[in-house]
C-alpha cells in the first residue's frame, strides 16, 4: 500500500510532534511515524522520569536532615522504592499518553506505528506501507552507548533506561561513567539509601567542565557518601559471588569494586543504524550522527534531521530549538540557524549546575582578553538561609566588548538563576545591562550583579 503526504516526520520525540503541528496548521498533510514510545527520551527514559526520581530522592535527603533546620522526625526515614518507581512511571505515562492523544487528534496528521526505513530520498517504508513526501524530517533520538569493554558480555548491566525498571534498592550501585547522567543517578540512589561508587576513566568528573566546577561537584557527592574513583584506565568486568566485580586500576585504592548492580553511563549513540539512510543519500559522521548544515538540512535535498540524532545537542531544549529553526525557515520566511545558538544545559544533581556559553577553558582558547569573577555560594544569603551553601557562581566576559562569554552557577537554584545571564547572552547585550538591574531579595539571582561587579582581568 502506498500513501502520499506533504511531509513525513520520523520519530515522535521533542522536535517531531511540534513540527507536525506547525506543518498541519499550515495546511499540509503529515505522517508521523513512531516505532515505540511517544515522547522520545525526555518523556520515557530521560528528563521526566529521572527528575521525578530526583525529587523523591531529595525528599528523603531533606527528611534525614530535618534536624538541621530544627525539625524533629520521629521513627526515621524509609524509602518505598515501589512507590517511588510508580510515581515516576505515572508522570512519564501521563505525558506520553497526552502527546499521543494530541498527535492522533491533529487535523491533517496521520500516525503510523512501526519502524521506518528509507527506500529512496522521497519514500519511507513502514511494514507493508510505502509513504512518500517531498519533505522528510528525521527525529529519531539516541540511546545509551555500551562500549565493548573486557568482560561486559559476561555480567548483567543497566543503562539509563534499564535502571528505571528497578523497584528495589540496589545494595551497592556501581556507576561507570562520571558525567551528567551517571552523577544524577549516583546521588539519587545514594539518597535512596544505596551504597554508590562512581568510576571514571578520566582524571576528574565531568571533564567537559572547568576544574573548579568539577572539583566542587565531586565534593558535593563525596559529602553525601558517594565514593568516587577517577583515573580508571582499564575498566573491566567479571562475575562475582556478590554481583559484579568492576576492575578499576586506579593509582590509589582497591584494584576492583564489587557491586550488586552496575549502571553504564558512558555516553550516547544515535538511533540511525537501521533507517536505510544510505538509500536516501543521507550522510552520517564516524559516530553515526546525521550531518546537517546550520539550517539542519542533511546532504539529501528535502530531508532534515532534528534532535539528538544530528549531534548538535542531546537535550530536550536543543531538540525543541531545532524545531523552531526549521519551522521559522520553512514556514515563516525566517533565517534562523544553529550558529546563533548559545549553548546551555544543566547537571541536575542537588544542588544543580546551570551552564551557559563557553567554559573558562574554552574562552581562553579563543585568545581574547578576558575578565572573570567567581563567588562561593557560602557568600549568597539565600543559600545560607536554606542551609545549602555548597557550590559557586562564575562568569567569564570578553574584556573588549563586555559580552558575557560563559557562566556557571553550581548551587541551590542554579538551574533557574543561570537564565538571567543566558537571557543577556541571547540578547547580545554587554554585562553592564545586567549589572545595573535591581533584582529581588533574597534570591540567588540577586548576587549576579554583585558577581559582575567583581570581574577581574584573567591572568
Amino acid at each position: 500500500m502506498s500513501r502520499a503526504f506533504d511531509a513525513i516526520v520520523i520519530g515522535a520525540g521533542q522536535a517531531g510532534p511540534a513540527l507536525a503541528g506547525r506543518l498541519g496548521a499550515a495546511g499540509m498533510t503529515v505522517a508521523v511515524i513512531e516505532r515505540k514510545l511517544f515522547g522520545g527520551t525526555c518523556v520515557n527514559t530521560g528528563c521526566m522520569p529521572t527528575k521525578t526520581l530526583v525529587a523523591s530522592a531529595r525528599a528523603a535527603w531533606v527528611a534525614r536532615r530535618a534536624a538541621d533546620w530544627g525539625v524533629e522526625v520521629e521513627g526515621g526515614v524509609r524509602v518505598d522504592m515501589r512507590r517511588v518507581k510508580a510515581r515516576a512511571d505515572s508522570v512519564a505515562g501521563t505525558a506520553r499518553e497526552g502527546l499521543e492523544r494530541w498527535l492522533r487528534g491533529l487535523p491533517g496528521c496521520t500516525v503510523v506505528q512501526g519502524h521506518a526505513r528509507f527506500e529512496d530520498a522521497r519514500t519511507v517504508r513502514v511494514g507493508d506501507q510505502r509513504l512518500t513526501a517531498p519533505r522528510i524530517f528525521i527525529d529519531v533520538g539516541g540511546r545509551a552507548a555500551v562500549p565493548a569493554l573486557p568482560g561486559i558480555d559476561q555480567v548483567p548491566t543497566l543503562t539509563n533506561s534499564g535502571i528505571l525498571a528497578l523497584d528495589t534498592l540496589p545494595r551497592h550501585l556501581v556507576v561507570v561513567g562520571g558525567s551528567y547522567i551517571g552523577l544524577e543517578f549516583a546521588q539519587m540512589y545514594r539518597r535512596f539509601g544505596a551504597e554508590v561508587t562512581v568510576i571514571e576513566k578520566g582524571p576528574r568528573l565531568i571533564g567537559r567542565e572547568d576544574p573548579d566546577i568539577s572539583a566542587e561537584v565531586r565534593a558535593i557527592l563525596e559529602a553525601e557518601g558517594v565514593a568516587v574513583r577517577t583515573g580508571a584506565e582499564c575498566i573491566r568486568f567479571a562475575p562475582h559471588a556478590d554481583g559484579v566485580a568492576v576492575g578499576v586500576d586506579c593509582e590509589t585504592g582497591a584494584p576492583e569494586v564489587v557491586g550488586s548492580h552496575v549502571l553504564l553511563a558512558m555516553g550516547r549513540r544515535p538511533n540511525t543504524d537501521d533507517l536505510g539512510l544510505d538509500a536516501a543519500g543521507v550522510a552520517i559522521d564516524a559516530r553515526g550522527y546525521i550531518t546537517v548544515d546550520d539550517r539542519l538540512a542533511t546532504s539529501a535535498p528535502g530531508i532534515w534531521a532534528l534532535g539528538e540524532c544530528n549531534g548538535h545537542g542531546a537535550f530536550t531544549h536543543t531538540a525543541y530549538d531545532d524545531f523552531e529553526i526549521v519551522a521559522a525557515n520553512l514556514l515563516d520566511g525566517g533565517d534562523r540557524s544553529l550558529a546563533a545558538r548559545v549553548p546551555a544545559y544543566a547537571l541536575f544533581i542537588d544542588p544543580p549546575l546551570g551552564r551557559a556559553g563557553l567554559t573558562e577553558a574554552e574562552a581562553r582558547a579563543t585568545g581574547r582578553p578576558l575578565r572573570i569573577a567567581t563567588r562561593p555560594m557560602s557568600r549568597v544569603g539565600r543559600a545560607v538561609e536554606k542551609g545549602e551553601t555548597q557550590g559557586l557562581m562564575k562568569v567569564t566576559v570578553d574584556a573588549g566588548s563586555g559580552r558575557i562569554l560563559g557562566a556557571a552557577i553550581l548551587g541551590t537554584g542554579g538551574d533557574e538563576a543561570i537564565h538571567g545571564l543566558l537571557d543577556v547572552m541571547n540578547a547580545g547585550l554587554p554585562y553592564t545591562a545586567l549589572q545595573r538591574a535591581m533584582p529581588i531579595h533574597p534570591t540567588v539571582s540577586e548576587l549576579i550583579p554583585t558577581l559582575l561587579g567583581d570581574l577581574q582581568p584573567a591572568e
